[in-house]
C-alpha cells in the first residue's frame, strides 16, 4: 500500500493560513466578556449561561485538538449544567475512555477560554498545538449533546463554529438532547476497538441494559412499580426511551416530566433538592403517590447522573432518605457476597472495595469496615472517585448526593469469564456478576442504569425499601451553602477534611466539634458556585444543626464577613 502523498510545505502553510483565518472570525463573533475569569473545574465550564457562548467557541478548538493529539479518537462534549438552576449552564470534555478529561488539559481549557482577544486566542492555541504536539492535519472526531436547558440550542451554535473552523478534517456527530451518561457512553463505545461494549448509539445503550435486567430478574418480575422524579429534566426524554424498550418488567412511573416548561427545571425537585432538603419535592409529597405501604421513589437530577431514592416510614409516616452511601453500602455488600457464592479459585479471588469522600455518613463508613469490605476516602470529585475505584477489582463508588457507579477490572471480567463453575449456585453468581458489569454504566455516574442496578439488587434480596434501610441508620446532618466574597481563600487537605486556610480556621473547627456527641464537621470551598459548603453530622438532629450554624459562623468570621 503505498503512503499518503505528503503535502508541500506551502500547501500546509496555506491551510495553517485558512484555519487561523477560520478561528480568528469566531473569536471575533464570540468574544470574551470583559472582567470574567473562567476555570475548568471537575464539573468542566460552569456558570451562568449568558457568560458561556465564548467559553463553547473555544471548548470546540481544544475538543479538536484533543482528538487530533490522541490520532482521532472521539471526544465527547456534554453542555449542561445538572443540578444548577435553569438560568446556569456548562460544558465538560469527554475523553475516549468515557471518562472525564485528562486533568493535565484542565488548565489548557482554562487557558483558552480566558484569552482576552482575538489576537491573544490566536497566539495561545498555536502555542497549545506546538506545546502538545498536535499534528493539525490529522483527521478529528468529536460527539456532542445537550441538556433540556433553553440555553442549550445557541451555545450549540457556539460550539459548531470552533469546530468548523477545522474544515473537512472534523467529523461530527450531534446526539441532540440527551443525558450526560448516554454521551459518555457512546464516547466509550465509539472507541471500544473489539466492539464488545455495544453499539454506540442510543438504541444501544438502551438495549444493553435492558438485556442486562432481563437477566438479572429472570422469574422475579413484574417487580413491584417505582416512581420517578425526572426533576423536570433530560431524564424524562430518556426514561421515556428506555422503558418503551424494556417493556413491563418493571413498571416506572415518571413524574416531574415538564422539560418544556420555562424556569421547572430542578425547581424543587430532583436529586439534589431531595438530599439537600431531606425532604419528598412538594409535588410528590402532595400526589399522595407515596401513601400506600410499601412503595418507593427516586428522583434523578437535571442531566440524570445522580439519583437519590426515598420512602415514607410505614408506621411514623415520615420522610426516609435511601442516598448515595445507602446504595453503595447495599450494592458492595451484595456484590462481596455474590463474589464469596462464585467460589473462584485462588489465583482469581476478587476484591470488592467501596470508594467515598467526606460527604459519606460516618455511619456508612463504620457499617462497612465492620463488615470487612475496605473503604478509601478521597477529595470530592468524580475524577477522584473513579480513579480510587479503578484500584480494586470491583470498586464501588457513591457520593452520598447520588453520583456514582461501580467499576469492574478488566482482570476481573476476564476472571469470570475463563472460570470454572464448581456448582450451579457458583455459575448463577458468575453469570450475575457478569450481567451486573453489563448493566452498570462504568464510564460516569448514571441515574438511570444505578436506578435498575438498586432495583436488581432488592430483587434478588427479596427486599423492600424498609428492608434496604435497616442496614444503619445515618447520623443526622446538615449540609449549609455559605455564600462569600472570596471562596478561593479557603484551601481544603486530607481528602477535604480539613482546612489548611485561611490560618487558625480548622483550629477553631476541632475545638468546636469537640462539643458536640459523636460530632464531625468539615469545610471545602464549592467546585461548580461561588460558595463554601460546611458539613456537619452529630448524634442528634438538634447538635447536628446546631453544629452547622456554629461551623457556618466561624466561615462567615474567617472569610471578613462578621
Amino acid at each position: 500500500m503505498s503512503a499518503s502523498p505528503t503535502k508541500s510545505p506551502t500547501k500546509a502553510a496555506h491551510e495553517h493560513a485558512l484555519l487561523l483565518n477560520a478561528i480568528a472570525e469566531g473569536a471575533n463573533e464570540y468574544p470574551k466578556p470583559e472582567h470574567v475569569n473562567y476555570s475548568y473545574g471537575t464539573a468542566g465550564f460552569r456558570t451562568l449561561a449568558t457568560k458561556l457562548p465564548s467559553v463553547l467557541f473555544r471548548v470546540g478548538l481544544l475538543a479538536v485538538l484533543r482528538s487530533k493529539r490522541l490520532e482521532g479518537a472521539t471526544i465527547g462534549v456534554m453542555v449542561t449544567a445538572s443540578h444548577n438552576p435553569e438560568p446556569d449552564n456548562g460544558v465538560k470534555l469527554v475523553d475516549p475512555s468515557g471518562e472525564m478529561l485528562d486533568p493535565t488539559w484542565e488548565a489548557h481549557a482554562t487557558a483558552l477560554s480566558n484569552c482576552p482577544s482575538t489576537e491573544s486566542l490566536i497566539s495561545t492555541f498555536t502555542t497549545l498545538a506546538t506545546h502538545l504536539r498536535v499534528d493539525l492535519s490529522q483527521p478529528a472526531n468529536i460527539v456532542y449533546a445537550y441538556d433540556t436547558r433553553p440555553s442549550g440550542p445557541e451555545l450549540i451554535k457556539a460550539l459548531e463554529r470552533g469546530l468548523d473552523s477545522f474544515g473537512e478534517s472534523v467529523k461530527t456527530s450531534n446526539l441532540g438532547i440527551t443525558t450526560t451518561p448516554i454521551l459518555h457512553y457512546v464516547v466509550k463505545a465509539t472507541n471500544d476497538k473489539t466492539g464488545t461494549y455495544g453499539e454506540p448509539t442510543k438504541k444501544g445503550y438502551n438495549e444493553k441494559m435492558a438485556k442486562a435486567f432481563k437477566t438479572l430478574i429472570g422469574n422475579r418480575g413484574p417487580l413491584a412499580p417505582i416512581y420517578v422524579d425526572c426533576a423536570n429534566g433530560v431524564g424524562a426524554v430518556a426514561l421515556h426511551e428506555f422503558t418503551s424498550t424494556l417493556g413491563d418488567i418493571l413498571p416506572v412511573e415518571p413524574l416531574n416530566t415538564s422539560t418544556s416548561t420555562q424556569g421547572a427545571l430542578n425547581h424543587l425537585c430532583g436529586a439534589d433538592f431531595v438530599k439537600t432538603k431531606q425532604a419528598l419535592p412538594p409535588s410528590i409529597q402532595s400526589s399522595g403517590v407515596l401513601s400506600k405501604a410499601g412503595t418507593r421513589a427516586c428522583s434523578f437530577d437535571g442531566d440524570a447522573d445522580r439519583i437519590v431514592f426515598y420512602y415514607l416510614h410505614e408506621s411514623k409516616g415520615t420522610f426516609r432518605l435511601l442516598d448515595g452511601d445507602k446504595i453503595a453500602v447495599m450494592v458492595a455488600m451484595f456484590l462481596g457476597d455474590l463474589v464469596v457464592k462464585a467460589k473462584l479459585d485462588s489465583e482469581h479471588q476478587l476484591k470488592v472495595g467501596v470508594v467515598q469522600t467526606a460527604y459519606a455518613n460516618g455511619s456508612s463508613t463504620k457499617y462497612l469496615t465492620s463488615r470487612n469490605i475496605p473503604v478509601t476516602c478521597v477529595p470530592t470529585g468524580v475524577k477522584h472517585l473513579h480513579h480510587a475505584a479503578q484500584r480494586y477489582d470491583i470498586g464501588v463508588y457513591f457520593e452520598a448526593n447520588g453520583h456514582g457507579t461501580v467499576l469492574f477490572s478488566d482482570s476481573a471480567i476476564e476472571a469470570l469469564r475463563s472460570a470454572s463453575p464448581q456448582s450451579p449456585d457458583s455459575a448463577n453468581a458468575i453469570k450475575n456478576l457478569l450481567a451486573f458489569s453489563e448493566l452498570i454504566n462504568q464510564a460516569v455516574g448514571d441515574a438511570l442504569s444505578d436506578m435498575l442496578l438498586v432495583e436488581a439488587v432488592l430483587a434478588h434480596r427479596g427486599w423492600g425499601a424498609s428492608e434496604w434501610d435497616a442496614g444503619y441508620e445515618d447520623l443526622p446532618n446538615r449540609l449549609v451553602k455559605v455564600e462569600v466574597p472570596d471562596r478561593s481563600i479557603f484551601v481544603a487537605t486530607d481528602a477535604e477534611r480539613k482546612l489548611q486556610y485561611p490560618l487558625g480556621l480548622q483550629d477553631k473547627i476541632d475545638e468546636t466539634v469537640k462539643k458536640y456527641d459523636m460530632g464531625r464537621s468539615f469545610v471545602r470551598p464549592s467546585g461548580t458556585e461561588d460558595c463554601v459548603r460546611v458539613y456537619a453530622e452529630a448524634k442528634t438532629a438538634t447538635e447536628a444543626e446546631n453544629l452547622a450554624v456554629a461551623i457556618t459562623d466561624i466561615v462567615k468570621f474567617g472569610s471578613g464577613q462578621v
